[in-house]
């Protein structure tokens, strides 16, 4: 049946050995399937339907990278080329002039079959326990752009971030995830051209399952798959950062490159007919509407089953929960996932907002769906760079943010906790400025927030003052330990390791220029502190993933969790409201050891009496760039604006 007419499923170019199968959501145009050919000729096929909603035809002979795409009549009786939403690969980067109308369509990059087979030599996936993972965030082209030892061939693309001295790196970081920025198709909008920037971070998808030709020797989709079997075979996590909340196309005024002129309920509308904005891009993606849901999650599989794909962040995820102003766990997408054969094996990572009615839903999402903590985030800030006296509540976000993910619902829920993501400073910028500087965005420093909770240490930017470069260096080490010690999934942005500084720019998302990429060359101070930062990482996974264990297990009530103050007296209710340091004590049940952080956010030093009975082995402590290996026992001196870890075994 096949071969003679086609099928309706699955939708997409399908390919055979004798041929593809074509087959496309469509009910609102008569559409056409156009194929082009080498010699730059184009041949019209009219389609089959059994219900005017899916059109499909099998046509025979067509092989692999055969460019095609889907002609319809425009309102104006103009003949419009759209991509096919299921496209694989796309021809090229694409590009457009505004407005983009019937003749433009037909120069843009061309929708391509692909042949998916590979040979991936038994890959398996890594698949880390949760509480073992580590995220090292990174931008496909701008991590390895720079880089001093990689080829030029492969600096900014896929294969870049598999070569052998990135995986080393990798290694030595202790990491055990990537999560790449995305690497979905997307395109830069025509008024950042203009202006001579580019949408680089790539958050205005356009194909969902089709991989970014522009990081890309050759062959996007081989590529890809060459750089994750790779890191797979040196037991390094992929995760995608995916955007299912809006699409390139804009409101009711943006281009046109498939959905709005397939079917008017891919996204939601307003009494009005003009496209919802709960995302600040333009547009919202339906997924109360079956062929918009379809899409995600056939997306979804795709880069699982055909690239071994390990997880996915999802941006604005809020939206996806969504029936318009209601937002519901219990949705169908999160229901749809959670039945997945595919889907519910992998990484969920969610950013818990977006910008619609009820849109921050911190903590309020299903089991397995890890959500980014940006409470967590602020208040660490807030205490190391601008106000101690909030004690109680960093406390509460080194314990895992009880008051948001319970922790009867670890390890199936526990937070992603970070300082730095790749919007707003990253960690070397957040000790050196007080204010954003996005001059080079081109919109007069009136873009990103300014709610950046940072300091500047007593001069703005660069210096060459030892004393203030020492104190930022310190607090850099305050913000690092207090986000690998703390209860839940460490997300360090990778530049991070590289003390890398975006001159102050807090919304990089167009410098596709040294300020987004990856600065490998170190001074002395920057080297120490990937060096120390290497041993941090090393011991916390060597002592974290057994305590977070241990409050994840049935024994989890019999562990002890104390709260003193220097003197070593417990901390009373009344007391926490204006305190300023703390010390906290974990003894794990069964004598199975015993962590003691030291927590001094004063302007002075503070000596701290010891828990007695055996001596305490210092893990680290953050007023000094080396680690310290010592005994200790009745007290310990912390230095002001500092913290340790202290260790034993019973």
């Amino acid at each position: 049946m096949k071969k003679k007419q086609g099928s309706p499923f699955p939708l997409g170019a399908t390919l055979y050995n004798d041929g593809c199968n074509f087959a496309i959501h469509s009910p609102d145009k008569i559409i056409s399937l156009i194929i082009f050919t080498n010699d730059n000729n184009s041949y019209e096929y009219s389609l089959n339907t059994d219900d005017q909603i899916i059109y499909y035809l099998f046509i025979p002979n067509i092989k692999s990278a055969t460019k095609y795409g889907y002609k319809i009549t425009d309102d104006n009786g103009n003949s419009r080329l759209l991509l096919d939403p299921y496209a694989h690969q796309l021809s090229k980067p694409l590009e457009y002039n505004y407005p983009l109308d019937a003749e433009q369509s037909w120069t843009l990059s061309k929708s391509v079959v692909v042949d998916h087979a590979f040979d991936w030599e038994e890959d398996t996936p890594p698949n880390h326990p949760i509480e073992k993972t580590i995220l090292f965030e990174l931008h496909a082209k701008g991590f390895t752009q720079q880089h001093p030892t990689i080829a030029p061939s492969y600096q900014g693309n896929y294969l870049g971030l598999c070569q052998p001295d990135i995986i080393d790196f990798f290694k030595q970081q202790s990491i055990t995830s990537i999560q790449l920025l995305p690497i979905v198709s997307f395109v830069t909008e025509p008024h950042l051209i203009e202006n001579n920037l580019t949408n680089f971070w790539g958050y205005n998808s356009v194909c969902f399952m089709a991989p970014h030709p522009n990081y890309a020797k050759n062959d996007a989709v081989k590529e890809l798959k060459l750089m994750v079997k790779e890191l797979h075979r040196h037991d390094i996590e992929v995760i995608l950062d995916v955007i299912f909340n809006h699409t390139a196309e804009g409101d009711n005024n943006g281009p046109c490159f498939h959905l709005k002129a397939l079917d008017h309920d891919y996204y939601l509308h307003n009494e009005h007919d003009q496209c919802m904005n709960y995302t600040g891009c333009g547009n919202t993606l339906n997924l109360t509407h079956q062929a918009s849901l379809t899409l995600v999650l056939d997306s979804l599989r795709h880069w699982v089953k055909e690239y071994h794909i390990d997880g996915f962040r999802f941006d604005l995820a809020t939206t996806l929960g969504r029936d318009h102003e209601n937002f519901s766990a219990h949705n169908a997408f999160f229901m749809a996932v959670a039945q997945d054969p595919i889907l519910q094996k992998v990484k969920l990572i969610t950013e818990p907002w977006d910008i619609g009615p009820n849109g921050y839903q911190l903590g309020n999402y299903p089991d397995n769906w890890h959500e980014c903590n940006d409470k967590f985030r602020d208040i660490t800030k807030n205490y190391w760079l601008q106000q101690p006296n909030i004690a109680k509540n960093f406390a509460t976000r080194l314990m895992g943010s009880r008051d948001l993910f319970s922790a009867s619902r670890w390890p199936q829920k526990l937070p992603v906790n970070f300082i730095s993501y790749h919007d707003g400073f990253t960690l070397q910028d957040l000790v050196s400025y007080n204010e954003k500087h996005n001059e080079a965005n081109g919109e007069n420093n009136r873009d990103g927030h300014s709610d950046n909770r940072s300091n500047n240490h007593g001069i703005e930017g660069e210096t060459n003052n030892t004393a203030i470069l020492l104190l930022r260096d310190q607090q850099k080490r305050n913000l690092m330990v207090s986000l690998l010690f703390s209860f839940g999934i460490p997300h360090l942005l990778a530049v991070d390791s590289l003390s890398h500084s975006q001159q102050g720019n807090n919304n990089a998302y167009c410098q596709d220029t040294p300020i987004g990429w990856a600065n490998w060359k170190l001074s002395k101070i920057d080297t120490a502190f990937q060096q120390w930062l290497t041993d941090i990482i090393s011991i916390r996974q060597q002592l974290m993933p057994d305590v977070i264990r241990a409050f994840s297990n049935k024994n989890k009530t019999k562990n002890t969790i104390t709260w003193s103050d220097a003197n070593g007296i417990q901390i009373t209710s009344q007391q926490w409201v204006d305190i300023d340091h703390f010390s906290l004590h974990i003894d794990l049940f069964n004598n199975h050891g015993e962590l003691l952080y030291l927590i001094n956010g004063t302007n002075n030093p503070l000596t701290f009496i010891l828990p007695k009975d055996n001596k305490w082995n210092i893990v680290c402590d953050t007023s000094t760039q080396n680690i310290i290996i010592e005994d200790i026992n009745v007290s310990y001196l912390q230095p002001a604006h500092s913290m340790s870890i202290l260790y034993r075994s019973n």
